[in-house]
Order: C-alpha cells, then sequence, then structure tokens
C-alpha cells in the first residue's frame, strides 16, 4: 500500500525521519518496501503568476503568457499550448535551466519566432497526474516557491499482512504510527450535512442472504455536479496509486483509502424503482462490468442487482451501466459488509482482483458500513455540492462488540522468553487500542479487542501483540530452560522392527496408494453412498477419489501388474492407514496387511508376528462369517492373540474369494490375506516378556487322526481339542489334512499333534490316556468328530 506521508500526518502526529519511521514500521510487522520522494526530480521549477494570456499572432493554437515568478524580477514571457490558463492563476514554472521527470532539460527557445523563457507544466509532465493536455493549476504556494516544496510528498510503501486488513488503510496505519510515537490518533471530523426528504423516501435494499452480506447501508444524494476533484485530492490519490476520475468517484476511492472501508456510488438514474436486491445470481444472467467486459455470472455469485437485473458484483465491481457520468446528478451511497470468502472466490472466479476485493476478503468491520457511508455522503456534499437526503437505509445497524481474549501474564512471559510485568503489557496493549482488565482469577488479564483486530482471537495472539510492540529486537538469547525427556522412543521404531521381521521371512513390502476409486470399494461390497467412505471433493482424478477403507484393492493391483510381468510367486506385506467416517468424526486405524497364496502360509506369518512381535503365548483362529463376494466360506477366521488367561484381538485372516479374484483380473487361483491392527499389536509388543523356566521332565507327545464334516472348521476341533485336554496340554498342532478313499466323500481327516507337557510331577499313562478320552467324547460332542487312529 502506498502511504503518502502528508496524508497520514492528517490521523497522527510524528516527527520521526522517514528512515527512521520505516525502520520501526517494519519492526512492527509493517515491512516498508520503498520510499518514493515525489519532486525529487524536480529541479528548479517554482510556482509562478498568470500575469498575461493572449493569443500567440503566428500560431493559431499558442498562447503568449507574461508570468511572475517573484516580485521584483521581470516576467517571464512563454509561449504554451494549454488553453486552461487565464490571467491570476498560479501555475507551475520550470525556469531555464530546469530539469524535469526523465531528464528533460528546458531552456530559452523560439517558438514560432518568439523567445520562450521555460516552460508552464502540465501534471503529466510532473508526474503528477495523468492530464497532460491543461496545465496544472496550483491553488496554494507563494511566488518562487520551489514546487517540491507545495506539491512534493514523500510516499512509502508498506506490505500490509494478510491477517491485518484493518492496516490498508490511512487510519490503520496511523494507529501503527501511533504505537511507535505513543501519539493518539485522529479520526476526520464526520459532520453529513443532511437536508430535505429521508433516504427511505427514495430508496429501499432486500438481503436475501445475511450471511454473505451481514450490513447494507446505503445514502441518497441529489444535486451532484460532476468535474474535477480539489487539486489536493487529485495528488493524494495520484501519490497512493489511484487514478483520480471525478469529484463523485474520487470521493468513494478517498474514503476506502482513509478508512479501508470499500465504497460503491450508483448512478441512480439507473436503480430501477430506487430498490436495491443483494441475491445470489441466477442462471444465464449476465453483466457488463465497469471494465466493459461482459460476464456471465453463476448462481454462486452475490450481486447487487434491481427489479430489472444485476447492477454489480458484490465486493469486486460495479456495473457499466450504472456507472457515474458527467450527467450524473442523483446517486445511491453503497457501504456494504460481505462474506471475506464468498468477495475471494468470486474475485478469482472472475478474474477481477481490485482494491476492494483486496479489503473484502480480509474481512470488514461492521462499524465501518455506518461511518464510510456518512463519510462519502459529507465528501459528495463538499466536493460536488450535493444535497444529502435524511438519514441511512440500514439493514443491520447494530455494531459489533469487542472480543474478550483471556490471556495469562505469566504464560505470556514464557512464550515470548522474556520476564514482562502485567502492567508492562497494559502498557504496551494499550498503545494499539486494546484494554486489558482483571480476569476470572489473580492470575489472569482479559484483552478488550477493538472490532478491528480481527487478528487476535487466542493467548498466543495477545503475546505476540505486547512483543510486537515493545519490539523483537530488544528481547534478548535466553537459552530454553524446558526440562528435556531423557529418552524418548522413536515412533516408527516398532513399524520398522516388523518390516525387520517380515523382510527375514521373505516378504516384500509394498507401499499403495491411500487414495483410491469408488469402483474398488464397490468391488468390496461398499454402497457408493456409504457413510463411512471419506471422499475427496476436488480429486485430482476420479481413480484417486476416495480415501481407503481397506488394502485390498491396492494389493490385489500389485499382484495384477506382477502378473503381467510373470511374477507370480509374490509374498508381500505393507503397512498403512485405513480411513473412514464414525460416530465421533474421521477415524484413522494404522494396519498391518500380508498378501500370500496360500491360506497355511498366511496363517504361519500372523503366528509369527504374534509370536515374536507381540510376545503372545500363542496364535488362535476362529471361524467367522465372510463377507460375501470378498471373503471366501469357510477359509475366514478371525486372529487372537493369547497370553495366560488374557485374550487380545488382532484382525483376521481369509481366503480372497474368488470373484473378487476375477473381478480385479487376478490370475491366480488362491490368494490368502491378513489384516492385523497394529495399535494392540504395538501394546502388546510393550509387555516385557516373561522368562519362562526350563522344565526338568521331559514332553509328552500324541498323535490324534480325527475324522468331521468337511464343511466343519478346524478352529472348532482345536477349540474342543483346548478344552477338554487339562491344563498340561501345552500345544497344539494341525500337521495334517486328508480326504479320499477310505473316506466319504463328505468328510475330512485333521491329525493334531498334542504335546503334554508335565509339571514337578511326571504324568503316567493312565492320566496321558485319561486326557485323550475327554478329548474324544469332546470332540464328538461338540463337533460331531471321532477318532480315526491314535498314537
Amino acid at each position: 500500500m502506498r502511504v503518502p506521508l502528508s496524508w497520514l500526518r492528517d490521523y497522527v502526529d510524528f516527527d520521526l525521519p522517514v528512515e527512521r519511521l520505516a525502520e520501526r514500521l517494519t519492526l512492527l510487522g509493517m515491512e516498508v518496501g520503498s520510499i518514493e520522494t515525489i519532486g525529487a526530480d524536480w529541479s528548479n521549477v517554482v510556482v509562478g503568476e498568470l500575469l498575461e494570456v493572449v493569443p500567440h499572432p503566428n500560431a493559431d493554437r499558442l498562447n503568449l503568457t507574461k508570468v511572475r515568478v517573484a516580485d521584483s524580477d521581470a516576467p517571464l514571457s512563454i509561449v504554451c499550448g494549454a488553453h486552461n490558463i487565464v490571467a491570476g492563476q498560479r501555475v507551475p514554472v520550470a525556469l531555464p535551466g530546469a530539469v524535469l521527470p526523465g531528464n528533460r532539460n528546458i531552456g530559452v527557445t523560439k517558438i514560432q519566432g518568439t523567445e520562450s523563457q521555460g516552460m508552464l507544466c502540465s501534471g503529466a509532465e510532473l508526474g503528477l497526474t495523468t492530464d497532460a493536455d491543461g496545465i496544472l493549476i496550483l491553488t496554494e504556494g507563494k511566488l518562487g516557491e520551489p514546487l517540491a516544496d507545495v506539491v512534493g510528498d514523500v510516499v512509502i510503501d508498506v506490505d500490509v499482512k494478510p491477517n491485518r486488513g484493518d492496516a490498508l488503510s490511512l487510519i490503520g496505519l496511523a494507529r501503527e504510527v501511533a504505537a511507535i510515537t505513543g501519539g493518539k490518533v485522529r479520526w476526520p471530523t464526520i459532520t453529513v450535512p443532511e437536508s430535505g426528504d429521508a433516504t427511505s423516501d427514495h430508496l429501499t435494499v432486500a438481503v436475501e442472504d445475511d450471511k454473505l452480506c451481514p450490513r447494507f447501508v446505503g445514502r441518497w444524494v441529489d444535486g451532484l455536479k460532476v468535474g474535477p476533484s480539489p487539486l489536493k485530492i487529485q495528488l493524494r490519490l495520484g501519490a497512493a496509486g489511484m487514478r483520480p476520475v471525478s469529484n463523485v468517484v474520487d470521493a468513494s476511492n478517498y474514503v476506502m483509502l482513509e478508512l479501508g472501508k470499500p465504497i460503491h456510488i450508483f448512478n441512480a438514474a439507473a436503480v430501477i424503482g430506487g430498490k436495491i436486491i443483494v441475491r445470489a445470481a441466477t442462471a444465464g444472467e449476465k453483466l457488463e462490468t465497469l471494465d466493459h467486459v461482459e460476464r456471465a455470472l453463476t448462481p454462486d455469485t452475490l450481486v447487487i442487482a434491481d427489479e430489472r437485473g444485476p447492477i454489480g458484483i458484490a465486493g469486486v465491481m460495479g456495473g457499466a451501466s450504472s456507472e457515474v457520468t458527467a450527467e450524473t446528478t442523483t446517486a445511491v451511497v453503497e457501504s456494504a459488509v460481505f462474506d471475506a470468502v464468498s468477495v475471494r472466490r468470486t474475485a478469482f472466479r472472475y478474474g477481477l482482483r481490485s482494491e476492494a476485493s483486496l479489503r473484502f476478503e480480509k474481512g470488514q468491520e461492521s462499524r465501518l458500513a455506518r461511518v464510510g457511508a456518512d463519510r462519502t455522503a459529507q465528501l459528495l456534499a463538499e466536493w460536488a455540492g450535493g444535497r444529502v437526503a435524511t438519514g441511512v437505509v440500514d439493514t443491520n445497524p447494530k455494531d459489533e462488540d469487542p472480543k474478550r481474549v483471556s490471556f495469562r501474564p505469566a504464560k505470556v512471559s514464557k512464550l515470548l522468553g522474556a520476564e514482562i510485568s502485567a502492567d508492562e503489557m497494559k502498557a504496551a496493549l494499550a498503545r494499539v487500542e486494546i484494554a486489558a482488565e482483571k480476569g476470572s482469577d489473580a492470575a489472569s488479564l482479559t484483552a478488550v479487542v477493538p472490532t478491528h483486530r480481527r487478528d487476535i482471537e487466542i493467548e498466543e495472539d495477545v503475546a505476540e501483540e505486547v512483543m510486537r510492540v515493545i519490539g523483537y529486537e530488544t528481547l534478548g538469547p535466553r537459552l530454553p530452560d524446558t526440562v528435556m525427556t531423557a529418552y524418548r522412543e522413536e515412533p516408527a521404531l516398532f513399524s520398522n522392527r516388523l518390516r525387520d521381521l517380515l523382510c527375514g521371512r521373505g516378504l516384500v513390502e509394498v507401499l499403495t496408494h491411500g487414495l483410491i476409486a469408488p469402483a474398488d470399494h464397490a468391488r468390496l461390497g461398499l454402497a457408493a453412498d456409504d457413510p463411512a467412505t471419506i471422499r475427496i471433493v476436488n480429486p485430482v482424478t476420479a481413480d484417486h477419489s476416495e480415501m481407503r477403507r481397506s488394502m485390498l484393492p491396492g494389493m490385489l493391483g500389485v499382484v495384477v501388474r506382477n502378473e503381467r510381468q510373470r511374477r507370480d510367486d509374490l509374498a508381500l506385506f505393507e503397512i498403512g492407514n485405513l480411513h473412514e467416517w464414525s460416530d465421533g468424526g474421521p477415524a484413522q486405524s494404522e494396519v498391518l496387511a500380508v498378501l500370500v497364496p496360500s491360506f497355511d502360509e498366511v496363517k504361519g506369518i500372523v503366528q509369527l508376528v504374534g509370536e515374536r512381535t507381540g510376545h503372545a503365548d500363542r496364535v488362535e483362529y476362529e471361524a467367522t462369517q465372510p463377507r460375501d463376494g470378498v471373503e471366501h466360506p469357510g477359509r475366514t477366521a478371525t486372529v487372537t492373540a493369547v497370553i495366560g488367561d488374557k485374550r487380545t484381538p488382532l484382525g483376521r485372516v481369509f481366503e480372497v474369494d474368488p470373484r473378487l479374484l476375477g473381478a480385479f483380473e487376478v490370475k491366480a487361483d488362491h490368494v490368502a490375506f491378513a489384516l492385523l491392527q497394529l495399535e494392540p499389536l504395538r501394546t502388546l509388543a510393550e509387555r516385557v516378556p516373561q522368562v519362562r523356566r526350563i522344565e526338568t521332565l521331559p514332553a509328552i507327545e500324541r498323535d490324534l487322526a480325527i475324522l468331521v464334516k468337511r464343511d466343519t472348521p478346524a478352529a472348532d476341533v482345536a477349540s474342543a481339542i483346548r478344552s477338554a485336554a487339562g491344563p498340561n496340554l501345552a500345544a497344539l498342532t494341525l500337521f495334517d489334512r486328508y480326504t479320499g478313499a477310505p473316506l466319504a466323500a463328505d468328510e475330512v481327516s485333521l491329525a493334531y499333534r498334542l504335546r503334554y507337557q508335565p509339571g514337578d510331577s511326571q504324568l503316567n499313562d493312565q492320566q496321558i490316556d485319561g486326557s485323550v478320552a475327554n478329548v474324544t467324547a469332546a470332540l464328538e460332542r461338540q463337533v460331531g468328530g471321532r477318532i480315526r487312529s491314535a498314537g
């Protein structure tokens, strides 16, 4: 933001050298990028008075002038082609030897046979305005006074950060200067010369969405005479980087730069019925904006409309049909507050970043809606002779209340690493208009934050503000005094140990994408509208539009790609995250997925993981209902780690349903899969392994071949054996499975090895035989099995 210092001094007093002021503002967070001196490139240009203006005898378009630049000197004769000059005016005079911007040297010349002793300067020739046709007519300045002392200025360019929209104004930067100097900010005296009928007699406003337009203030001004603004105003606007247009348009730009409140002025004759409607655009509507580009509006665009249609894009740019022109005599002043996000998206959508949208995007103080309307009406009356109707139309006349943010001085000192007393904090905050009151307890204070400071929300913001005002450069170096943790285990240590174990077992780690296609979830039987699926609002591709709820699609994709390369001997694992919505919101779980060709192999890997990383005594499987089309019936089981009497569920193992293999175009006939939750495994891994005594007595083994129906889960057979074998059963292993003659077609023989471990006394044959008899009875009773052979 370009800030002319002469304009800034209207609102705050300061006598700092400009370099020191720039340094202090930068330390406050308002970085000054450059310092420009307007008039530094003028040499020997002074204020002169026109004594005589007559036509040139040898040229129809030229004038001969007599110009006095000092009371005692003889007048200068200067030839001039401008036609806006008359005797008695004060004008800039470039004397012989003068240098103008662009290293333009001025001397004594002959023009159409007449000597010209210098040059009268236009605003464009001085770099002050864009008007190159007429001479700059001065309203102040003494004869012979250097022009730089009259209309020159110093402009600093301040980089206002995105969270400080309140500083995008002269008043806002005056507050920052006051924080530096300890001075007070002077607001302009706003007195509106109202008369005659009421604004409501001419204007009505209807806001259809008060979330996108929380407040709209309108004023009615008639009797306007559109013309140039006062020279001082034109120079200020030009120095601030805005092109002067007319007294009416300049009034709105002046208020925007002064107060930070964007204002729009409509030609009232173009507002049909005097009714303004703030609404969403409808499909098919178009609007020619002030840059004379016709734009097709979308339904998510907030527009200012009348009964006929849109006359402006809210917070971004007005329409050409309601533009103020030289013939405008009556105006509607719009001073509104629009939703910052809506304006930002709209400006981006149409490629229309304006000075107004820039300020709306950063949030607007509701109070300024009324203040901005009043200030604009006052300037229209002063500069354009307008008659301001009585009162305003205000859709929400209640101002915001100040925010109250609790903070603890002790915590603030700790955050800053400096001992700052509560009184020092109060004094620092007071310099930026933040009062500090007694808090809810003796250890806290409450910061009463003015409504223009939308960036202060939490205790840390208050701490930043305190240090910003006191000065970061005053903060001395200090070593941290926090007691450091003696040891912190590497968070990935368990996962890395698991990787080492599985890689040592011969498995290959893969990494698949966390985002998958809706079709992948559909193959797993998950509905397209399943509320547990987390969907990406703006996915890069449709194949990566949903967060995965299973590792299967990604790993089966790896199998397919390897089969195409004629590699079908895969043993894979992946450690990753699954995501889904739950009652409490989005949930993430870390899992281990294992994919191998055979069911027995995946069970062996799961057992290895449970015993080696989870310190489990054993891993048990229990048959469970398979997911249709995903898990093979009869080959699906839950996995439980057993440590003493404690049972910890880990996940599930299954053979992949052939139908799912076909859906993913997998050629292999059999694929087994395991999915284990890492959190319970990690918890088990933290358990200190218990040292077991070395048994002094040898173990005794018995082999049993058991005939059961082929659809009987092996897990049920093992459970029946364990329930009946007694406390000395140390291990149970399935080592053979047989079908065929002489067994019936619906029978299967399962061979188990029972390992009995004596305790403090020797087991005898009678005890072992008794245990086997109990097992035989339990098998017949629980699973309908019988002993085929025993040994």
